[in-house]
C-alpha cells in the first residue's frame, strides 16, 4: 500500500495500535498450564473489543484468531486444546487484524516464565536484528542489502535465518506488493522499497534449520530437525528517514 491522505495513516494507526495491542496482552496473559486455545480465544476478545476483525481468518479462513506457534513450530501453529504451554517453552504469537479497512501485522517470540531451555539469546537476537534492519530502511535501499543484513546479523550471532518465509507489503490487504522480503541476500531481486509505502519486516532467526516445512494439518510450519525459531515483526511506513514504526504499541521489544 502506498500512503496518500493523512487519513491512510491515521486509518493505519488505528490498526496497528489493535494488533500491538493484543500481542503485548496475549503476552502478559499467557502462563503454565494454559492451552493455546485459551491464549487464543483472550487474543479474539481483545480484537473484538477493539472492533478489529481476525485477518487470518477474514483472509483465509485460518482455524483460530492468531497464530501461536511453541518450540520447533516456526509459524501459523493452530491454537489447540491439546497443546498446553509450559514453563520454559518458546512460544511466538502473531497477531495480524483487519479494522475499516486497512491491516497491519506484529508478531513477536519470548520464553514463557523461567528460561529452562536457553531460549532466550535466540529470541534477543531476532528482536535485535529486527531492530537493525528497521533503522536501515528508507526509501530506496534494495529489498536484498536488508535480506543481506539479517543474514550477516544472524551468523554473527551464531545463528541462521529460515529462508522460505518472508516479510511482505501490507495495508489494504493481508499481503501486497512487494510480496517478498526475505531474511537473506538474493541478489535476483532487484526491488527497492519505496517512500510512503507499508510493508511488515520479519526476521526468522534459527539455531539450525534454513527452511520450514509445513505439516499435514495444512498449516502449521516446523523445523524438521527439531531446531527453534524466534520471530519478530513490526509493520512500517517508509520513509525518507527512520520508517515510522505503527505497531510499537506492543511490549515485544522488552
Amino acid at each position: 500500500m502506498s500512503i496518500t491522505s493523512q487519513a491512510d495513516v491515521v486509518g493505519l494507526q488505528r490498526i496497528s495500535e489493535a494488533v500491538g495491542t493484543t500481542l503485548k496482552q496475549m503476552r502478559a496473559y499467557a502462563q503454565p498450564g494454559m492451552t493455546t486455545k485459551d491464549l487464543d480465544e483472550y487474543g479474539g476478545q481483545l480484537l473484538a473489543a477493539l472492533g478489529a476483525k481476525s485477518a487470518p481468518r477474514l483472509a483465509y479462513g485460518f482455524p483460530g484468531w492468531t497464530c501461536i506457534s511453541v518450540n520447533n513450530e516456526v509459524a501459523h501453529g493452530i491454537p489447540s486444546v491439546r497443546k498446553v504451554l509450559q514453563e520454559g517453552d518458546l512460544v511466538n504469537i502473531d497477531v495480524s487484524a483487519e479494522l475499516d479497512g486497512y491491516w497491519a501485522d506484529n508478531g513477536g517470540s519470548f520464553v514463557l516464565g523461567t528460561d529452562l531451555h536457553q531460549h532466550q539469546p535466540l529470541v534477543d537476537a531476532s528482536r535485535q536484528i529486527l531492530r537493525t534492519a528497521l533503522s536501515r530502511i528508507r526509501g530506496g535501499v534494495r529489498i536484498a542489502d536488508i535480506g543481506g543484513l539479517i543474514e550477516g546479523e544472524a551468523r554473527k550471532a551464531g545463528f541462521r535465518v529460515i529462508k522460505n518465509l518472508v516479510g511482505h507489503g501490507i495495508g489494504r490487504s493481508l499481503h501486497e506488493e512487494p510480496s517478498e522480503i526475505p531474511c537473506f541476500y538474493d541478489r535476483r531481486n532487484n526491488k527497492r522499497f519505496k517512500k510512503n509505502s507499508v510493508v511488515a519486516v520479519e526476521t526468522f532467526i534459527s539455531t539450525r534449520a534454513s527452511i520450514a516445512h509445513q505439516t499435514n494439518d495444512g498449516w502449521t510450519l516446523v523445523t524438521k530437525d527439531g531446531s527453534f525459531v524466534a520471530q519478530h515483526e513490526h509493520t512500517i511506513i517508509i520513509t525518507d528517514d527512520k520508517p515510522i514504526i505503527l505497531t510499537e504499541a506492543n511490549s515485544i521489544w522488552e
